[in-house]
Formats: structure tokens, C-alpha cells, sequence
């Protein structure tokens, strides 16, 4: 294959991934909590790089790696009791059946047995690592520390904890994981009752961003077209025979 083919490939590829990147951050607008992914192109360099010969391959367009956006989303009146932010530094620990996973997204609920939950049922942690119970039909506060109240009485305490960014994996939509070795540390952000953190994404940036990448992936294909109608021309003229 050609230069030009090779490179205009490598580049359909690393654009064809942001396109990825960027359909799940749309589709994830709408979900409380969401941090965007986004990527961070670099140049591969082949071992041809320092050879002699300089028509090699050495150089070709990748995305070196993604990383995610764990800048805050905006707070967003809901007046429901049971949604949740954090406004500041931290992220709400829950008890999911793979072990401890971390989210700002505080849209929570009541199971059948009374517990407060996420969503998907797993129950939101507190600092002695014992579920949430609240009465069914009975209003509770939350205060910025945490602590639940429910009836005049203390029913628990809410966990939060904070992370470098470099320290947490995204496991799933809206759940991190801290790599191994991460140690969480205290949070420092306060916990406000009755709102809910939106996603960070911006649908405008992410809409400008879908059409730039499509039109670069649309000349790359052309740059591949004209470099196979190059190479077909070559093969042509060098198989002619010269009366």
C-alpha cells in the first residue's frame, strides 16, 4: 500500500474513535452526573523513523489515548428530596455488586425494603458501611455533611469521597473505579439536597466537533480514493506494452 493510503487509513481510524467518543458523550446529555470523554491525538512513529531510506512509512495520525472530563456540571433545581449533588470536590460512594464504585450522579430512590438506592439498585454508602433505611412516606433532609434525618433522628450519614483525576477508571455510564494503588481522600464539597448535577457535555461543542470530524474523515476517504486510482494508473502503465 502507499503512502498516501496508509496515512489517509491511520487517519479515517483515529477519527472513526472520536466519532465513537463523541456519539456516547451525546448520548449521555441528558444523564445526571455524565463526565465526557474526550481523546488526545499523537504521531506514531514506526522504526523506519531514523532510517535512511525516508520513503518508508515513518510517521502516522492516532489517538494515543482518551481521558475523561471530570470537570463539574452545573446544579439544577429538581426539589424532589431524594436527588442529591455534590457541589464541590467528592463523589458519592455505592455498594454495587462488584464492590465500591464511585458517581456524581445523585438521582437516588427508595427500594421495596426501604433503603436509598441509585437507579440500577444498588444502595448509596454511608460512613459506617451500612445501608440507608428510611421510612416510606416520610420526609428526610440531607444536610451538607451528609448526615440523614428522618422523624428528628440521625439515620445516617452519606459518603463522599475525592480522587485525583489520574486515579479513577470510568466503569459504565455514570460509575468510576479507582485504579490500583488509588487511595481516596477527604472531600472537601458539600452535599445539597433537592438538585442534581447535569452532564458536562456540551451538546452545542459536541454537535460543531461531529461535523468538523466528519468532513476531515470525508477528505481522508478522498485522499485513499485518489491514492488507489494512483496506484491503479501505475500498475496500467507499467504492464502497457510499447509497440
Amino acid at each position: 500500500m502507499d503512502a498516501i493510503s496508509i496515512s489517509a487509513a491511520s487517519g479515517m481510524r483515529s477519527r472513526l474513535q472520536s466519532l465513537d467518543l463523541l456519539a456516547n458523550n451525546l448520548a449521555n446529555v441528558e444523564t445526571g452526573g455524565y463526565k465526557a470523554d474526550r481523546e488526545f491525538y499523537s504521531v506514531y512513529s514506526s522504526a523506519e523513523a531514523d532510517a535512511a531510506d525516508r520513503n518508508e512509512i515513518a510517521e502516522l495520525p492516532v489517538i494515543q489515548k482518551q481521558w475523561t472530563d471530570l470537570s463539574p456540571g452545573s446544579l439544577e433545581p429538581t426539589y424532589n428530596q431524594f436527588d442529591l449533588a455534590v457541589d464541590g470536590d467528592g463523589m458519592f460512594a455505592i455498594r454495587t455488586a462488584h464492590g465500591i464504585r464511585y458517581t456524581r450522579n445523585g438521582s437516588f430512590r427508595l427500594s421495596p425494603a426501604g433503603v436509598l438506592t441509585t437507579a440500577d439498585g444498588s444502595p448509596v454508602g454511608s460512613v459506617t458501611g451500612q445501608p440507608i433505611t428510611l421510612e416510606r412516606n416520610v420526609p428526610f433532609s440531607v444536610a451538607p455533611d451528609g448526615t440523614v434525618q428522618q422523624a428528628g433522628g440521625d439515620v445516617g450519614r452519606i459518603r463522599i469521597q475525592s480522587f485525583d483525576a489520574t486515579s479513577l477508571a470510568r466503569e459504565g455510564g455514570s460509575y468510576f473505579v479507582p485504579v490500583a494503588g488509588a487511595a481516596p481522600k477527604a472531600a472537601v464539597g458539600s452535599i445539597v439536597q433537592g438538585k442534581i448535577e447535569r452532564s458536562n457535555v456540551s451538546a452545542a461543542e459536541s454537535a460543531v466537533r461531529l461535523v468538523e470530524i466528519t468532513r476531515q474523515f470525508e477528505m481522508l476517504q478522498k485522499a485513499a480514493t485518489i491514492g488507489g486510482e494512483l496506484n491503479q494508473k501505475a500498475i496500467e502503465e507499467v504492464a502497457r506494452v510499447v509497440s
